[in-house]
């Protein structure tokens, strides 16, 4: 009987369950490395290219510096910070990033309590036009916010780029974070509330620490999609001083002229991102799932 009930579960194993079982753990961690180091080649490869003369780089491919490690030399990078243009574009990207990055958060976070634990008319229906705004293109808005900005006088403008990126962030900050703060437990927020603290003291003492890990994966997605953007800082921004997108992307028209600053720039525009999101990597993953639960 045994035996038949074996065989039973084996015929009703799929073809990719019974491939996997005969493989085995040791062997699918090998396939999963290889397939890991495949899929960092070309950043391997930028990294290593950004390390080698523009002569070099033109004469043969980056992985030959593998049996000339002489070629390589931060030469490129000590070029890259003498040109203004990139290093103004990374700071002209710094300074739409950060400030983006923390007001979607602090509005996004004042909004998600609101909407999970205060009482007001009509809470139900702003939450779902908020969620309604998730739907919502950036490209649909592009030419009335422009005309908007025109008027007031901030296109071209970091003020205007920063509340362009805080508008479309908020809509998933708001739904992230209502989420999350949902799940803190009510007899928590009670307690505090008998101990003699109002709603901000419980917004900052209690649910902000509470909800650490889930604000910090809304930073790690602002700032990924802020510091990426090229749509909106092509519109938007300065052209006399763009962000490192559109600075690389002006770049690339001269791309057999300047590779030696490219290949650095676009290497340093990749790592910053990497860097923040690496750093938060565990409260990254415990807050979206936590903010999918519901």
């Amino acid at each position: 009987m045994t035996t038949n009930r074996v065989e039973i579960v084996k015929a009703k194993q799929s073809l990719g369950g019974r491939v996997a079982s005969a493989l085995g753990g040791t062997a699918l961690r090998v396939f999963l490395v290889l397939v890991g180091l495949f899929w960092l080649m070309p950043t391997v490869g930028l990294l290593i290219g950004s390390l080698r003369s523009s002569a070099d780089m033109s004469e043969s491919g980056w992985w030959k510096v593998f049996g000339a490690p002489s070629q390589l030399t931060l030469d490129n990078y000590a070029n890259l910070l003498e040109d203004e243009t990139i290093t103004d574009s990374l700071l002209a990207s710094v300074m739409i990033t950060v400030p983006a990055t923390l007001l979607v958060v602090l509005l996004g976070s004042l909004a998600g309590y609101a909407f999970a634990w205060m009482d007001f008319p009509g809470r139900d229906w702003w939450f779902i036009g908020v969620v309604g705004l998730l739907v919502v293109p950036v490209q649909v808005a592009l030419v009335p916010i422009a005309d908007l900005f025109g008027k007031i006088g901030i296109f071209e403008t970091t003020v205007g780029v920063v509340l362009f990126h805080v508008a479309f962030g908020l809509p998933f900050a708001v739904f992230l974070l209502r989420n999350f703060f949902a799940e803190i437990p009510r007899e928590l927020l009670e307690a505090a509330r008998l101990d003699g603290a109002g709603e901000l003291r419980l917004f900052l003492r209690v649910v902000m620490p509470l909800g650490a890990p889930a604000i910090a994966s809304l930073g790690i997605f602002q700032f990924l999609w802020v510091w990426n953007d090229m749509l909106i800082a092509l519109i938007f921004a300065d052209s006399q001083n763009p962000p490192i997108t559109v600075a690389l992307q002006q770049q690339v028209r001269f791309f057999g002229d300047n590779v030696q600053i490219l290949a650095p720039g676009a290497f340093i525009s990749m790592v910053i991102p990497l860097a923040v999101f690496f750093a938060f990597q565990r409260q990254f993953v415990t807050g979206v799932m936590a903010g999918a639960v519901k």
